[in-house]
């Protein structure tokens, strides 16, 4: 463009594509709008969540490249970045859910999943079961001909409970029943649509990143017509991720095996000795051989149990609330999966939504402590729980 007015330059400096090499890391495309040449152009973009780029909320470059590497790790047909755990949870079952319909859920769940579909019966007139998700017998007696979604962990925020997912995708086969997987906990330990899943959702604010310093998630679909409905109606939600997200989550994804294995073991260590010691009344670990379902675990995560565990104090509220005040080197914080150790305690925090009664049949007791494991030392962690314990006591 030559002969133009300054102020005009000004607004079109030129776009660099790169040619005869490429970037070796993913580029962070902040723009959030893309021209084109025709107008049949524009028309097919809106077609889908693999078309061409126009509007960032409909789709980024970087927010696909995440997409694409998360699809790629859980073995899926499409992915939905979206901007935090609970913007993945809420697409998928505002999408695939409307009054009338009917859900069958473990009641081990994440204090926001719960919540929301507590909300979705109240307004919605969507009927909820909770099942204790021991045995895929619970799902097959819950099922109705209106039974549209089974939603589970693999495994459970704070309890541990592991979900048998091929002995549960099995019990809704044949039957139009979506099942949805929340696979925060276990990435890369375990592939749900491997075992027959239909989605997988993570928070990607917790392993995925790493680092703590993103919020996000992202829905893995095992169909891509379920994941382009999904797409579709996330459009009139406005639950796109951010570029910038996008990039720092994909920054962390490079160490996430490593980062994953090292948090397992040390998990493992912290809680045999927590299992010894005399203020601890239980363990909740997948890990350890006392554990219900060990030996699930042992099948579907047999590179590891994860980086979080739970256990019980004697003491009750009192002694959890003591104990998560008096760590010094772990941090008193709600999240999980980051290069840092965190504690917390579920009652009081992540699942304040639920009752007394909904905290019981979930398997959470007043002196529940959730440990999320970082990458220190587990000597270090150790010393620093010993010294919390003993307070506590």
């Amino acid at each position: 463009m030559t002969g133009l007015h300054p102020q005009t330059r000004a607004v079109h400096p030129p776009v660099i594509v790169p040619e005869g090499s490429e970037p070796v890391g993913v580029p962070i495309y902040q723009g959030h709008l893309f021209s084109f040449d025709s107008g049949d152009g524009l028309a097919a973009a809106f077609q889908g969540p693999d078309e061409a780029f126009f509007y960032g909320r409909m789709g980024n470059p970087t927010v696909r490249s995440l997409e694409r590497a998360v699809t790629e790790l859980e073995g899926g047909a499409g992915a939905l970045a979206t901007a935090s755990g609970m913007g993945a949870i809420s697409a998928v079952l505002l999408a695939v859910l409307r009054s009338g319909d009917h859900v069958v859920a473990q009641s081990a769940l994440y204090g926001g999943t719960h919540a929301l579909l507590l909300d979705l019966a109240e307004r919605w007139g969507v009927e909820v079961t909770f099942i204790p998700g021991d045995d895929p017998a619970e799902v097959r007696d819950a099922l109705r001909p209106d039974t549209r979604v089974l939603y589970l962990e693999t495994v459970a925020n704070p309890t541990t409970h592991v979900t048998d997912l091929p002995a549960f995708t099995e019990a809704v086969r044949g039957r139009d029943v979506l099942t949805v997987v929340d696979n925060t906990f276990t990435p890369i330990l375990c592939k749900p649509i491997d075992h027959g899943v239909d989605v997988v959702i993570h928070s990607t604010t917790k392993y995925l990143s790493g680092h703590g310093d993103v919020v996000g998630g992202i829905a893995v679909f095992a169909d891509s017509a379920v994941h382009h409905r999904v797409w579709k109606h996330s459009l009139e939600l406005g639950t796109a991720a951010a570029p910038f997200a996008a990039w720092l989550t994909i920054r962390g994804l490079a160490t996430l095996p490593m980062r994953v294995a090292r948090q397992s073991a040390s998990a493992l260590d912290i809680a045999g000795r927590l299992a010894a010691h005399p203020s601890v009344t239980r363990v909740h670990y997948p890990g350890l051989s006392d554990h219900p379902q060990h030996e699930a675990a042992r099948r579907l995560l047999p590179d590891g149990a994860g980086g979080v565990l739970a256990f019980e104090l004697a003491g009750g509220r009192d002694a959890g609330g003591t104990f998560s005040e008096a760590v010094r080197l772990i941090g008193l914080g709600p999240s999980l999966g980051a290069a840092v150790s965190l504690v917390m305690h579920p009652a009081s925090t992540s699942h304040r939504q639920m009752d007394a009664a909904s905290l019981a049949a979930a398997g959470i007791g007043e002196g529940t402590v959730r440990l999320s494991i970082g990458l220190e030392h587990p000597d270090d962690l150790w010393a620093d729980i010993e010294q919390a314990l003993a307070k506590a006591a």
